[in-house]
């Protein structure tokens, strides 16, 4: 799968298309291929010096195909960090809630798995000082692709300029160009299993930020 296969396309049919072929390709990986990325992205995270100075880190809970995040979430919360994970709300939108070990999950909508703790609103994710996003493609303008549903550019939305916001990808997901709307949120940083953080180009957001 290589940046210009799989970029190709613009607006909202280049995004649908996109969206197909880096889940085909997500769906064409080991069970073995995606634990060791996952491992692998856990110990970039953890060894970036905003992750190890955050005293709150908003992260997510990962599902499916997706680089794994369970080991990234337990060994924040072990270290002391105060570890925020989405609940999503019938409108989409992001709620938050605490991680307290694995036994304080319990299974959330479309096949999500949410904390049981109380629900700390949406603004929680804008006290946070490293936000952990999930993404299909990101390009290197901070540009990033995900599943449709407009749930996390809401969330980036309430994140400040100065919190590093990272987008977790597969080797081959940081294209030249991703099909960008006027909501699109950017994130600053993408980990990848092989090439650990890579810093991109950060411009203000397509859109003001929201309360």
């Amino acid at each position: 799968m290589t940046s210009a296969a799989v970029g190709s396309g613009t607006g909202g049919n280049g995004k649908a298309a996109l969206r197909r072929r880096v889940l085909s390709a997500r769906a064409g990986l080991s069970a073995q291929q995606r634990a060791a990325a996952g491992q692998a992205l856990r110990d970039a995270v953890l060894g970036l010096p905003q992750a190890q100075m955050a005293g709150t880190a908003a992260v997510y809970y990962s599902i499916g195909s997706e680089p794994g995040t369970h080991g990234l979430v337990y060994a924040l919360w072990k270290r002391g960090t105060y570890v925020l994970l989405p609940v999503l709300r019938p409108d989409m939108d992001l709620d938050w809630a605490s991680y307290e070990g694995p036994e304080s999950l319990r299974a959330g909508p479309r096949g999500l798995t949410e904390p049981a703790e109380p629900p700390r609103g949406v603004s929680a994710v804008s006290r946070a000082d490293l936000v952990i996003v999930p993404a299909l493609a990101v390009d290197r303008r901070g540009v990033r692709l995900g599943r449709g549903g407009g749930s996390y550019d809401r969330a980036l939305a309430r994140v400040g300029p100065q919190v590093p916001a990272i987008a977790l990808l597969y080797n081959s997901e940081l294209l030249d160009e991703v099909p960008a709307a006027p909501h699109d949120q950017r994130v600053r940083l993408v980990a990848r299993p092989e090439e650990g953080i890579t810093q991109l180009p950060y411009e203000l957001p397509f859109s003001s930020p929201l309360p």
